[in-house]
């Protein structure tokens, strides 16, 4: 068994493989990078705990390339000759209320794209902030804070944390910046959150300190999304992150956000799609709504097609209440339904707002790729500072093989993630042929009364090839 000694237990993982195995070499040299035992944010050491806090983080940041979806699993992953411990040393750090671990992420993800900032060559495409949220469904009653929100995919009723998350996109690769966990209190005060009273208690809950960072992000859950959006672009300011144009869908674009933008000293700009509702406009010192100002657009023959999209659209400067912003109307055929575009940049043409805003669908590939392959919303445990933690890391885990997708020209993250996976699993067949072996020779030794440690000293320093195909060393430190 590898007792933790204070060795950089990265190295050791990376030890079990060969420089050919490209994928994995460039996660361990990524993840290296970003220092992780100079991490501040996982709370004090405990004097009686044997193995590290960032030894333990490493090991989750590394769980879905190694097909391990939980503690639960650890015990029999090829890892765990890495740090023989049991799922309660994994459970306990995510359970921990104290860690803070939105700043945790911002730490890292900022230097990942620093890394991205050096290495990358320039580009002309605009920086973008990106919100939108997502459905988060779960099977468990008993969760803490668990209830029903209403989804758009299905439309009815299920029960799910809905996810409202930021990235940041750099005109080449998306990084997962910020995100909040929400339910929806829905409109029957006798059912609130969709649950009934006596399903509400039997709901998991726990006491936390009231300045702890857990109990921070529980007051987060019944914050409206409006709120919690501004809260997180003005975090992201503060944290040093610029950008030109913040990117939205209809549901977020409202007056108050227009007003939040306009108002920032970093020149950015609003691009959003608007409701085709009764949100009044100025136009021609006149109140219009959407559907009335494009009635009087199309009217006045100011429809046009746009050559490099062959969307029709239409324009106008208008008021909105003290704000001047810009409209563009568009659809992609004569018979295809009208959808409107508003922007605080007043110099933007169609096809340049249209450029743009379509950086935004690069949120929801997001979404698909970190639940397919990195298990977002799929934690299970009831507390809620688990919840937390889990999608955090499948954050960090998006964002590091973003960035080794970045630099490795790889074509898909998915492509990425299954060679990383396929690395590890040959990894884990090699340990088994080594265990085999030592099982032969401790039997070989017996029938012939020979010494084992001998007999494996000979193997090992003289056979060469073996040594090569298998990779032995490790795998000899580990035993």
């Amino acid at each position: 068994m590898l007792h933790n000694k204070g060795t950089t237990i990265l190295s050791e993982i990376n030890d079990f493989f060969t420089t050919s195995e490209k994928a994995m070499d460039t996660i361990f040299r990524t993840i290296c990078s970003l220092k992780l035992s100079g991490v501040r944010f996982l709370g004090k050491e405990k004097p009686n705990n044997i193995h590290k806090n960032t030894d333990k983080l490493l090991l989750l940041l590394l769980f879905p390339m190694f097909r391990i979806k939980s503690g639960y699993d650890y015990k029999t992953a090829s890892l765990f000759a890495i740090m023989s411990c049991g799922k309660d040393v994994f459970y306990r750090l995510l359970n921990n209320s104290s860690i803070n671990w939105r700043n945790l992420h911002y730490t890292l993800s900022k230097k990942l794209i620093k890394q991205t900032q050096t290495k990358a060559e320039q580009t002309n495409a605009p920086r973008c902030l990106i919100i939108d949220d997502t459905d988060l469904p779960k099977t468990g009653r008993f969760m803490e804070l668990i209830g029903k929100i209403y989804t758009h995919v299905s439309h009815r009723s299920i029960l799910a944390f809905k996810g409202l998350f930021m990235a940041y996109h750099d005109g080449k690769s998306l990084f997962a910046l910020d995100f909040s966990l929400h339910g929806e209190q829905g409109k029957n005060k006798k059912r609130p959150y969709g649950i009934s009273l006596s399903q509400s208690k039997k709901r998991y809950s726990k006491k936390r300190e009231k300045q702890s960072c857990g109990n921070q992000r529980t007051q987060e859950y019944t914050t409206s999304k409006i709120k919690q959006m501004l809260v997180m672009i003005r975090r992201a300011i503060t944290q040093g992150i610029r950008f030109d144009y913040l990117l939205v869908d209809s549901w977020f674009t409202c007056y108050e956000l227009v007003k939040f933008i306009k108002t920032r000293r970093i020149k950015c700009h609003l691009v959003g799609m608007i409701k085709m509702g009764k949100t009044n406009y100025i136009y021609q010192e006149k109140a219009f709504s959407t559907k009335q100002l494009l009635e009087k657009l199309r009217r006045s023959k100011k429809v046009k097609r746009s050559k490099k999209t062959g969307f029709y659209y239409c324009e106008a400067l208008v008021t909105m209440q003290d704000i001047e912003v810009k409209i563009f109307f568009s659809k992609s055929s004569k018979r295809a339904k009208w959808h409107g575009l508003l922007t605080t940049d007043r110099t933007l043409s169609f096809d340049q707002v249209y450029k743009i805003y379509a950086t935004r669908w690069t949120i929801e590939v997001y979404f698909k790729e970190s639940k397919q392959y990195l298990g977002m919303g799929k934690c299970e445990s009831q507390d809620f500072d688990a919840q937390i933690a889990h999608t955090t890391l499948c954050m960090l885990q998006y964002n590091i093989l973003a960035t080794v997708k970045r630099f490795d020209k790889y074509e898909t993250l998915g492509e990425l993630f299954r060679k990383a996976q396929k690395e590890s699993l040959e990894k884990t067949i090699n340990e088994q042929i080594w265990l085999i072996i030592i099982e032969i020779m401790e039997e070989l030794a017996i029938i012939f009364e020979a010494d084992t440690d001998l007999i494996m000293e000979k193997l090992i320093a003289d056979n060469l090839t073996i040594k090569k195909y298998l990779n032995l060393q490790p795998y000899i430190n580990a035993a």
